[in-house]
């Protein structure tokens, strides 16, 4: 079997993960934020645990280093709109949350926002960090996962295939 032949392809991005996801944090002020977040994903299943890079320069960073808790928001197309304005706008310049009018909603168990339109949010708290080069990998157990009724299942897992990921 003869393979194609390939060329060096930019290492940045190589492995987009997917889907894109928003992350909301809730500073020990109190202030609220949300960003667009680029690498995210499952790291562990006993105990549930998920990982969100972020870079330390972003707003968010030392909201999440203070409260030690943060939500992943899963984004469906119906909020393109909005995670574009919330990955494309910092809350240095103004209150993007307010701006975009995002609909938030306190989480259950961790002291941080829920995205109140997205399907799911997952609650969680950090439980360590590691710095990988240009990112802080978050290491999050998980600690309440909110979805929508209808993409519910009867054992209570999520049917993925119900939402319309960007």
């Amino acid at each position: 079997m003869i393979l194609s032949e390939k060329g060096q392809a930019n290492m940045k991005s190589c492995l987009q993960p997917l889907p894109k996801v928003l992350v909301s944090c809730r500073g020990i002020n109190g202030e609220d934020n949300a960003l667009a977040v680029g690498y995210c994903g499952n790291c562990s299943y006993d105990p549930p645990m998920v990982m969100v890079g972020i870079v330390p320069t972003r707003y968010s960073y030392n909201l999440i280093k203070e409260s030690g808790c943060f939500v992943v928001n899963l984004v469906d197309k119906k909020y393109r709109e909005k995670f574009d304005y919330l990955g494309s706008h910092s809350k240095r310049d103004g209150n993007k949350l307010l701006d975009a009018m995002v609909s938030l909603q306190d989480g259950k168990f961790v002291k941080a926002p829920l995205l109140s339109e997205c399907p799911v949010n997952i609650e969680c708290t950090v439980v360590d960090s590691i710095v990988t080069g240009s990112h802080e990998m978050f290491i999050g157990k998980i600690e309440y996962v909110h979805a929508k009724v209808d993409i519910i299942n009867a054992d209570g897992t999520i049917d993925f295939s119900k939402i319309d990921f960007l």
